[in-house]
């Protein structure tokens, strides 16, 4: 399931690096991981209890006119139709992983002998940074087995440094050459060759998990339309970025998070409702985020002037056809005055967000029982974004739609407890989100 919450938190302070990659040839490591560690037999997977039936069709979709009707091959694709060919490789993927294992069972991470100690360390630090910057999300992380823990704090610290190549302190120095080098950083931990201890961390994650490396893949693109795009002409443009920036995370989370042994969910019809929680979740991002946006410059390289004065220097994520059949344009935007125009065009945007969080709550009892927490906690969490940017009136100009952490602390079993109890198979508590969804 996703666990987007890239842009809920405050920028992490740690350095990708990348900046000096190229004064060394692409290759650079952390003063705290002077060594590299290399990783054989890639090809063997533990599948940590992930089951699914192999049904045919899906029981859930994002939109159900994209499973039952899918584009003609002399029609143009959609990005809907894009990303959906995603979640049916990653799907198979894992199917495959499933059929070649006549028993699966959990074992531990398979630590390299000789470096126990920088991979312990590097998922520790994995860890703390992930509970500074999302407490919430890191509570829920408690409950799961240890193995799948450390594979999504690896996970999350990889996203949020990704993340923080165009949106953190550094990104005005940052170029596509810059995402190219780290995406052939991403190519080389997947093969094995970690660069530092954060890439050391995710290394060994998909060494032990069946996770692919196309979503990855996808968010730095996700990146690159950051820094070359600041305006959506329709949903469908939306949707895709949506899917780079964050729809990903659900696709990568999936193979670790497992399904329940009982879930009777194609694997499709999961990794679809995880993929809906990383759209719902961007959505909201971008309705809170308004004011913030507005107020951003944006500077694509190799772009003509005329094209900065085209965008006015500021990025506007809602959908211009939208909101040109709402009465309203960018300058309406900029004015940062709440109309009933606005307020009429917020309603069918939040609408629309908590279409994907229906679809995506549909999926999370189909996770394994320990894996469900962070799940709800970032569902939640989101959940009542909107409800706070309806609170405000509409008013996302000058007001931040925030959710105190507090509301969702009681929420949680003890994990030292043995209602608490880490593990694949504990009847867990399941909050429900009231209202809406």
């Amino acid at each position: 399931m996703a666990v987007a919450l890239l842009h809920f938190v405050m920028p992490v302070d740690f350095s990708t690096n990348i900046c000096s990659l190229e004064a060394t040839g692409g290759r650079t490591l952390a003063p705290r991981s002077d060594c590299r560690v290399r990783y054989r037999n890639r090809n063997r997977w533990s599948l940590y209890s992930l089951f699914s039936e192999p049904e045919k069709g899906s029981k859930f979709s994002i939109y159900s006119s994209l499973v039952a009707n899918p584009v003609p091959e002399a029609a143009a694709i959609s990005s809907e139709q894009k990303v959906y060919d995603v979640v049916l490789k990653q799907a198979a993927l894992v199917e495959r992983q499933l059929s070649n294992k006549s028993t699966l069972e959990v074992k531990p991470v398979a630590f390299v002998p000789g470096a126990n100690f920088l991979l312990k360390e590097a998922y520790d630090r994995c860890g703390e940074i992930c509970a500074e910057y999302a407490k919430t999300f890191y509570l829920g992380t408690l409950l799961m087995t240890p193995e799948r823990r450390r594979a999504i704090w690896a996970i999350y610290v990889w996203c949020r440094r990704t993340d923080e190549l165009v949106d953190g302190p550094n990104a005005s120095h940052i170029t596509p050459s810059a995402l190219e080098r780290w995406q052939a950083r991403l190519e080389d931990l997947f093969a094995g060759t970690p660069y530092d201890m954060f890439d050391a961390a995710l290394s060994d994650t998909v060494a032990n998990f069946p996770v692919d490396i196309q979503p990855f893949k996808d968010m730095v693109e996700g990146m690159r339309m950051d820094l070359t795009k600041c305006r959506y002409n329709n949903f469908d443009e939306l949707y895709l970025y949506c899917y780079y920036v964050a729809g990903t995370v659900g696709l990568m989370s999936v193979p670790v998070m497992g399904i329940a042994p009982e879930s009777r969910a194609t694997t499709e019809s999961v990794y679809n409702a995880a993929l809906a929680l990383g759209i719902a979740n961007q959505l909201t991002n971008i309705l809170r985020d308004v004011g913030e946006d507005k107020s951003r410059a944006f500077a694509p390289f190799g772009f003509a002037d005329v094209f900065l004065l085209q965008c006015k220097k500021r990025k506007v994520y809602l959908p211009q056809d939208e909101l040109a059949q709402a009465g309203l344009s960018d300058e309406d935007i900029f004015s940062g005055k709440v109309t009933d125009k606005w307020r009429h065009f917020m309603k069918n945007q939040i609408k629309r967000a908590r279409m994907f969080f229906q679809e995506a709550e549909r999926g999370v009892d189909e996770l394994s029982q320990a894996s469900r927490w962070p799940v709800w906690a970032s569902l939640l969490l989101y959940g009542q974004i909107l409800d706070e940017i309806e609170a405000n009136d509409y008013d996302n100009f000058t007001k931040r739609a925030y959710v105190h952490e507090y509301h969702f602390l009681a929420l949680y079993p003890d994990p030292k407890s043995n209602s608490g109890k880490a593990t694949d198979h504990a009847p867990l508590a399941t909050p429900r989100r009231h209202g809406q969804i």
